[in-house]
């Protein structure tokens, strides 16, 4: 039998018999591996387990741990709910079924409304085939073969002549599905799913088509992961911040401006704590603030390129007889600052900060609270730059994001894109500035995933997605090298050898959209904010009216020394005082009565429920600006 050589993602190479399978190559690896192998990439193809190598020499076994075996797993879920369905209603045509982020789902075209009792006895179809372990054939098919295995099901038909082509599907039991594939080995692979919810859907997305019944669901490996993710859906509801912010009087939505927020006051407080935060270690680091207009020219957008590349995202208006647009980046803006000066490489790095609102079309069925509007405020940067300190810059914005976020303890993975299909500038300049992002993270030792073909349209890019305490990530931080934009408006500095040379341009974002990393912070920590970003830091209560002029003496100390503090003097109970306070998520109640007022102290109550008496209020102070100062995460009543 002739041999082939394998290559495995280490580098590493072994000789095998033509013709042999993934599986086999994982059972030769070790028997742990097989039994967690999904699917497998050989040259960069996936395929199935069963797939014979023939030919080509790279070779990667795919489980659970990888993307494209998360995307496999749920793909493989959607076809055995597909497979219920049509067991339990024979009547349902089914359509396409992807995986999607939260999951995967089905459309169904069929005859009458699925009920919960419906989605009940599907649940237990589809584990009754898991049971039976089918499984799972790969059949490769031509065009009229195709056509006449799907007779019965249009919209299959309709998929199949819109490819036109040799297609393959996938059958388990008398189940066949239209699929490209991969698929796993066998359903019995599926040990926990569940149906989530059922929508409406069109197909092909197009209202003047039928209407057709779409079911999530989610499907693990393993029953404690459904569990755990199970438990973080009811964590994630408890903490919506469209709830928690409108409980807490932070922002509101409204009909009349969809996807744009209203920040009431008290967010406000919060949006400034976070801005203030950022200009100070920014300022340490030698950051200029600047800000630049919301609406710029065509012709600018057209000579940066977005134009070209994100018109359809952007929105437009004429002044004067000329066409202008809403910007959805501040690059181009931060550009033309830049490009006032023809500075000397002695004042490089040059870095300009802005807080600049930008305008982005989303579509109105994407809009999400704070997740996903059409007007955002982003915390961007763009520093000019030599190439000999591009390492210098990267790394220290790695350090600057790595401070940022612990203070918020977010623990986050980095992600590094390579150049897509579609690029702007030259193909030179990409391969520096690639090799410039892979050094600085490389030289640091830090673990990061590639994602190939995934940069901007005008460079590489390192993204840093951040965990939140129920176990979510979201991506926030971008550093991004772009040697083309800085061609584009022909920037120029003079070198060391007295000519003119252009400058690297990096665009680097922390908190990305503020109204995004406000929402992720809601609901990270579900309302309770420490105490430097709290809108009202200290209530100040009264056991009666006759306490009311003590009171509010503490306030103004309060005050004096920059706390945010008011004072509760309605005619209610302690502790319903109390309990709004807590409700309201108030680090620090402060409580006063006749005792209080005798001694010249409070008591002092936290959110942890602990209660501290007979507390000076000069030490009271102190213990809350050293707490602010340091951004504790939390108020303890340890004075």
């Amino acid at each position: 039998m002739p041999k082939i050589k394998l290559i495995f993602p280490d580098g590493s190479e072994k000789e095998f018999e033509k013709g042999i399978t993934p599986l086999e190559v994982a059972l030769g690896i070790g028997k742990k591996l097989a039994e967690d192998a999904l699917i497998a990439k050989v040259n960069d193809n996936l395929v199935d387990l069963s797939y014979k190598i023939n030919e080509g020499a790279k070779i990667r076994i795919i489980t659970w741990k990888d993307e494209e075996g998360i995307e496999a797993f749920r793909h493989s879920t959607a076809h055995l709910l597909a497979h219920a369905v049509v067991e339990l209603f024979p009547d349902a045509k089914p359509t396409i079924g992807p995986s999607v982020e939260e999951g995967f789902y089905y459309d169904f075209d069929i005859s009458h409304n699925f009920t919960p009792e419906d989605i009940k006895k599907i649940e237990e179809k589809m584990q009754e085939i898991v049971n039976k372990n089918y499984k799972v054939e790969r059949l490769e098919l031509k065009l009229e073969e195709a056509k006449k295995n799907f007779k019965n099901n249009h919209y299959k038909i309709d998929l199949i002549e819109e490819f036109n082509e040799p297609t393959s599907a996938y059958k388990q039991g008398n189940f066949i599905d239209l699929c490209k594939g991969p698929h796993l080995p066998n359903t019995g692979k599926i040990k926990a799913f569940k149906i989530m919810k059922i929508a409406a859907a069109y197909w092909k997305g197009d209202a003047k088509n039928k209407q057709l019944q779409r079911v999530y669901g989610i499907s693990f490996p393993e029953a404690k992961m459904l569990k755990e993710h199970l438990h973080m859906l009811e964590e994630a509801e408890k903490r919506d911040h469209r709830k928690i912010g409108k409980r807490l009087d932070l922002f509101s939505l409204h009909e009349e401006a969809p996807g744009f927020i209203f920040f009431h006051p008290k967010g406000v407080v919060i949006v400034n704590a976070l801005k203030d935060f950022m200009r100070k270690e920014l300022e340490k680091l030698g950051y200029k603030e600047v800000i630049t207009p919301i609406i710029l020219s065509k012709t600018l957008w057209e000579k940066s390129g977005h134009w070209e590349h994100y018109k359809q995202n952007m929105y437009f208006t004429r002044v004067d007889e000329k066409d202008f647009a809403v910007k959805p980046m501040n690059c181009p803006g931060a550009v033309l600052i830049f490009k006032e000066k023809l500075p000397s490489y002695r004042e490089l790095p040059i870095r300009l900060a802005e807080f600049g609102l930008d305008h982005r079309h989303e579509l109105s069925g994407v809009l999400s609270g704070l997740f996903r509007v059409r007007a955002f405020t982003q915390d961007d940067a763009h520093i000019f730059c030599t190439q000999s300190q591009i390492l210098q810059e990267v790394s220290q914005l790695i350090d600057l994001v790595d401070f940022i976020y612990k203070t918020f303890n977010f623990t986050y993975h980095i992600e590094l894109s390579t150049r897509p299909e579609k690029f702007a500038g030259r193909i030179e300049n990409w391969d520096k500035a690639e090799k410039a992002l892979y050094d600085a993270l490389n030289s640091r030792d830090i673990k990061y995933k590639l994602n190939p073909g995934e940069g901007a349209f005008y460079g590489p890019k390192i993204d840093f997605h951040i965990k939140d305490c129920i176990g979510r990530t979201w991506q926030c931080a971008t550093i991004q090298i772009d040697f083309s934009m800085p061609e584009r408006f022909e920037l120029k500095y003079i070198g060391e050898d007295g000519n003119k040379h252009t400058p690297v341009m990096i665009h680097r974002a922390i908190y990305g959209s503020m109204e995004r990393f406000f929402g992720i912070l809601i609901e990270h920590y579900a309302g309770n904010f420490p105490l430097w970003m709290s809108p009202i830091q200290a209530r100040v209560i009264t056991v009666a009216d006759r306490f009311n002029l003590y009171a509010n003496s503490v306030k103004e100390e309060l005050s004096k020394n920059c706390i945010r503090a008011e004072v509760d003097a309605k005619t209610e109970s302690v502790s319903y005082k109390v309990r709004e306070a807590q409700l309201q998520k108030i680090p620090i109640v402060i409580t006063i009565g006749e005792k209080e007022e005798k001694k010249n102290t409070v008591a002092v109550r936290t959110l942890d429920g602990k209660v501290k008496f007979d507390v000076k209020v000069k030490d009271l102070i102190k213990k809350i600006l050293e707490n602010i100062a340091k951004k504790e995460d939390k108020f303890f009543v340890d004075l």
